[in-house]
């Protein structure tokens, strides 16, 4: 068969797997209900006696989207526990088909608040490209952690491993030792077996997954390109050969893995990427915050205390079961012997399988694997900090890896306004304030060498000088695939 046939074999067999991936998921759906939307009031939230009188508030009814991933959670509980109630405001959960939707449904008036990757709302003010320019805000982080890089069977069958058993083996040199694996993997390979996956090109997944390829030698404009798929479709869609690798939130890179669909392992959590890094933000219009300051206020008030919730031990099992449910990541093993949480489980709780076709037992049991609140002992933090507390300076670092990649042609000159106008440290402080939270009094921080898989510390006060001090990076916008 030529390139050029295989290359169009390729793009259709990935194209019929979307098609089929998304009729699936419709047919299950128009089973019970064409919405999988939670609205309404559940019998728990129903005996919440609010705290704030709705009509108090500017718009009381609103639109909040989610996406089926586990870090819907804190939006399945604030629902399901009644917080949105307690501090008046009727939501309706609207179930969102993918990141971009998400964001675009706030951009667009479709939702007034959703969650957003978190590139979305820093790359939408530098007007990066792939992102939609807009005025977008965010004033607290939903969690830090819970994502995961999937490498498909062909890799593990080359002689690929989990990322800390090259840390086991090779000690300082494991970043050396993963690079010549990994070009030799892609040595080997056709055009059409160099893909990657990630879930949009404002997120930081793509730039993890950019990050480690160049800290391992490898440069990723010469040897994959990255398409952006929807979360539901990442699993199918490797087991149709259409890319090799992906990396998104969980439950959908435990799903691949040996036991469940047995298609791929964990490579690595995104937290041995950046320990300690922000996932996903509470992303709305600047225009919301100014026409309804204190429905805003309330929404914020809403899904701390929801996110207090997740992070407490205790809860975690039931966290995890909730979100099963069709309405949110519907991630339920087919298996009806299979506890129901197979899935979510593993991320929320905190025991987590790399997977691998050896029988080597690779379950390792963390309190950081998904941060929804309290910041776990093992990462440094400053006095009241949180992960739901949002450092502007991390949205410094997004800018120097939009400028690194070549979704902007510079390092904008006035990065930090840009910065204070989208990630609205100095509001949440306030209406942290107003709950009894304490939190850091300033808005920057330095990272830490040890928090950086390359041991690169990021100072935010001279961000084009780490910029410049990484060898691979673009001189050009690169190309947005499948967007």
């Amino acid at each position: 068969m030529s390139d050029t046939s295989s290359n169009h074999w390729h793009r259709r067999d990935f194209l019929l797997g979307m098609g089929a991936t998304a009729a699936g998921m419709a047919l299950s759906s128009c089973a019970i209900s064409g919405d999988r939307s939670a609205k309404g009031l559940t019998e728990e939230a129903a005996t919440v006696k609010p705290l704030v009188d709705a009509q108090t508030l500017e718009k009381p009814n609103i639109t909040v989207g989610y996406v089926p991933v586990n870090d819907c959670a804190p939006f399945a509980i604030a629902w399901k526990k009644g917080f949105f109630r307690k501090y008046g405001l009727n939501v309706k959960l609207n179930r969102e088909a993918s990141w971009a939707t998400s964001r675009d449904g706030i951009i667009f008036g479709r939702l007034d608040a959703a969650p957003v990757v978190s590139g979305a709302v820093t790359n939408a003010r530098i007007g990066a490209e792939g992102a939609r320019h807009a005025p977008l805000c965010a004033a607290m982080t939903i969690h830090s952690h819970g994502n995961a890089m999937t490498m498909n069977k062909a890799m593990w069958d080359f002689g690929l491993r989990p990322w800390y058993e090259y840390q086991q083996s090779y000690g300082e040199g494991a970043l050396e030792a993963f690079g010549r694996d990994f070009r030799n993997y892609f040595d080997k390979q056709p055009s059409e077996n160099k893909v990657w996956a990630v879930v949009l090109s404002s997120s930081i997944y793509e730039y993890f997954v950019r990050y480690l390829s160049a800290a391992a030698g490898v440069d990723p404009f010469k040897e994959f390109r990255i398409i952006i798929v929807p979360p539901p479709q990442m699993v199918t869609n490797v087991r149709i050969g259409a890319m090799q690798a992906y990396m998104v939130a969980e439950p959908w890179n435990t799903r691949a893995i040996t036991g469940n669909e047995g298609v791929g392992f964990t490579f690595a959590q995104g937290k041995e990427i950046w320990l300690g890094h922000p996932d996903r933000l509470l992303g709305v219009m600047e225009s919301f915050i100014n026409n309804y300051p204190k429905t805003y206020r309330s929404l914020v008030k809403a899904m701390i205390e929801a996110c207090q919730y997740c992070s407490k031990p205790e809860n975690r099992e039931e966290v995890a079961k909730l979100i099963t449910d069709r309405s949110f990541t519907g991630a339920k093993p087919k298996n009806p012997a299979a506890p129901v949480d197979k899935f979510t489980r593993p991320a929320i709780v905190g025991d987590y399988n790399y997977g691998g076709w050896d029988g080597k037992e690779r379950t390792i049991k963390a309190a950081d694997t998904t941060i929804f609140f309290d910041i776990p002992d093992n990462l440094p933090k400053q006095p009241g900090e949180h992960s739901t507390f949002l450092w502007r300076s991390r949205s410094i670092w997004l800018m120097t890896q939009a400028a690194r990649w070549g979704q902007i042609k510079e390092f904008p000159k006035n990065a930090d306004e840009l910065a204070a106008k989208g990630w609205k440290t100095d509001l949440y402080r306030e209406i942290a304030a107003e709950m009894g939270i304490q939190c850091p009094q300033e808005n920057y921080k330095v990272e830490s060498p040890e928090a950086f898989i390359d041991k690169k510390g990021f100072d935010p006060s001279d961000p084009v000088g780490y910029l410049n001090s990484f060898e691979i990076r673009a001189n050009a916008p690169t190309r947005i695939f499948m967007s």
